[in-house]
């Protein structure tokens, strides 16, 4: 996190941590006191009728459908069962050094569209059986929740970097500078961008793939197979008015592999894809690599 204003951390520091617990209470798949792991219990309980749930929970779920919704169902929170079968049942560094176990064979999720989500009651019907997974959307969406939060509350440019999912809000003149590549965190990131406002995302297999028994294996998942996608891409870097948006955009695109070049140009989304032989392909007016630091 970086804030214009240097006396405003400590307190900047405060306001994300609690926005991080909200939000890890509320979506988390691997804490058996979340909210989401209780409504599962509570949705097997009533076979799949309505189960009233917390206006967080409500707004986190309503982000996953509307993402899948925009994306064709290439972005999908029933996921959660396939990445169970990939042996993705625990925090990921539980998992990271491989898991016992055989590929399971193809079994298309049961598809977003079995999410019923009521505003004005404010209830989520989940059918039995079914894993809700918000993996894709939910850290994007606690940085813009937690970037919003900290601009109101301190009144200064902020950005919110939550494993490669970045929001910004009130930036100064020339943005915020930031790095890009296929690990998040790689202090030798070869191409860096300025953000000016809304969000930039990457997404890519190189943070979250391991071993089950002895397949390569990765976490995002097709949902017409319910097995890791096989993708042309390493990594996708999307530009959007939101975290959330960049990130929903950023994951389709990876789950659409030949495809998404030309869905983020008719979306006119700034994009940066990387095949897996490290080419580049730059659409919606992300320059290419040799034209510089771009602004977003």
């Amino acid at each position: 996190m970086i804030v214009v204003d240097p006396c405003a951390v400590v307190l900047a520091v405060e306001l994300l941590g609690r926005e991080l617990d909200i939000v890890e209470a509320v979506a988390s798949r691997f804490r058996a006191d979340s909210e989401l792991n209780e409504l599962h219990r509570a949705a097997a309980m009533a076979g799949g009728a309505p189960v009233p749930v917390s206006a967080e929970l409500l707004e986190a779920i309503s982000v996953g459908l509307r993402a899948s919704r925009l994306t064709g169902g290439s972005v999908d929170p029933t996921v959660g069962i396939a990445l169970c079968r990939l042996g993705y049942d625990r925090d990921f560094p539980l998992v990271a050094d491989g898991v016992e176990g055989d590929l399971p064979d193809p079994d298309p999720v049961p598809g977003w569209r079995s999410i019923a989500v009521d505003r004005y009651r404010s209830t989520v019907a989940v059918p039995p059986g079914v894993v809700i997974d918000l993996g894709a959307t939910a850290k994007a969406w606690a940085a813009d929740r937690a970037a919003a939060v900290i601009e109101t509350h301190i009144g200064c440019g902020v950005l919110v970097s939550l494993g490669g999912d970045l929001a910004v809000r009130s930036a100064p003149r020339d943005g915020f500078r930031v790095g890009i590549a296929d690990i998040c965190g790689d202090p030798a990131a070869p191409l860096a961008v300025s953000v000016t406002s809304g969000g930039l995302a990457t997404s890519g297999i190189g943070n979250r793939s391991w071993m089950l028994g002895r397949h390569p294996v990765h976490h995002l998942i097709d949902p017409g197979t319910g097995l890791p996608v096989d993708t042309c891409w390493r990594t996708v870097s999307v530009a959007a008015g939101s975290c959330v948006d960049a990130n929903t955009a950023s994951t389709a695109a990876m789950v659409m592999s030949e495809r998404a070049a030309a869905w983020l140009h008719d979306h006119h989304l700034p994009s940066r894809l990387v095949r897996n032989d490290g080419s580049t392909v730059v659409v919606a007016g992300w320059p290419a690599d040799s034209d510089g630091p771009f602004t977003c």
